[in-house]
């Protein structure tokens, strides 16, 4: 079995909101670099020959089909799941924060969302009140947790993991269970969590259409890297192509969000204030 390579920390308190990046990141070591990585189930091969990098203030977006193994590669990534072939490196101290695609929770769970951010044990009470402030949650401290909606869970989620004080934020399809709306929203406030703390960003997401215009770098993937580079090179790569078909890329090509309002957290437009 190949060997992975990695050095991971947890600091205590909030990431400093007021960083100023000196260089760019194009310049600065990688956080993490997946060479050559391959992995098999069974004799099956689920990934193959996988080279992937995410610098700080930058985010990557993995695209591809259900099946693609865009998940398996996230485990890899995590060391949850061990590679057949290939390494990953890390830097040293790295913090990681990590957003699941999906938790389970017992709808009679007496949880509220203040205990659950709680449960993690590496943030203070002053760590868990700025995430609540900086997701505009605040609002839910003490609602349980069972109750909110899946835009509010996603925030809560995001809001745990950055109270590791993460300098890596590996997102599961971070906008599952948000509307188009929401899922706006999210997408701009996780460009707002990199510019202002200066992380790296890994992002698994089936929405096309914003993950374009939210990411850096976009990696498709069927298995292997099908094409990567930003995101209008990729929409016009014969790979990206074959796989979601010229109809997606002409509508990626025109696709802006531009509005003159702002949505709540679960998606609706916002009042105007009298």
């Amino acid at each position: 079995m190949a060997p992975i390579y990695r050095a991971s920390a947890v600091a205590n308190g909030f990431p400093r909101l007021n960083s100023v990046m000196t260089d760019s990141p194009e310049s600065l070591p990688s956080l993490i670099t997946a060479a050559n990585v391959g992995v098999s189930f069974s004799g099956r091969a689920v990934l193959q020959g996988i080279n992937l990098e995410v610098k700080p203030n930058k985010v990557v977006s993995l695209i591809g089909p259900n099946g693609a193994g865009k998940t398996t590669l996230v485990r890899v990534l995590l060391g949850l799941v061990a590679a057949t072939q290939g390494y990953v490196i890390s830097q040293p101290g790295l913090s990681v924060g990590y957003v699941p695609q999906r938790i389970s929770l017992h709808p009679t769970l007496p949880l509220t969302v203040l205990r659950f951010l709680s449960l993690s044990k590496v943030g203070t009470e002053a760590a868990i009140r700025a995430a609540l402030e900086l997701l505009k949650i605040e609002h839910l401290r003490e609602q349980q947790i069972a109750t909110v909606s899946g835009g509010e869970l996603q925030r809560i989620l995001l809001a745990r993991a950055l109270l590791g004080n993460p300098k890596l934020l590996i997102l599961d399809e971070p906008a599952q269970g948000v509307d188009l709306a929401g899922q706006a929203e999210l997408y701009q406030l996780i460009g707002q969590i990199r510019d202002q703390n200066g992380c790296g960003v890994l992002m698994i997401s089936h929405d096309l259409h914003l993950v374009m215009s939210a990411t850096d770098e976009v990696v498709c993937l069927n298995h292997h890297v099908c094409c990567h580079g930003k995101p209008e090179q990729v929409s016009n790569d014969p790979a990206f192509l074959e796989l979601f078909g010229a109809s997606v890329s002409e509508g990626l090509a025109v696709y802006t969000h531009h509005h003159n309002h702002e949505h709540d957290i679960s998606g609706h437009i916002k009042l105007p204030k009298q």
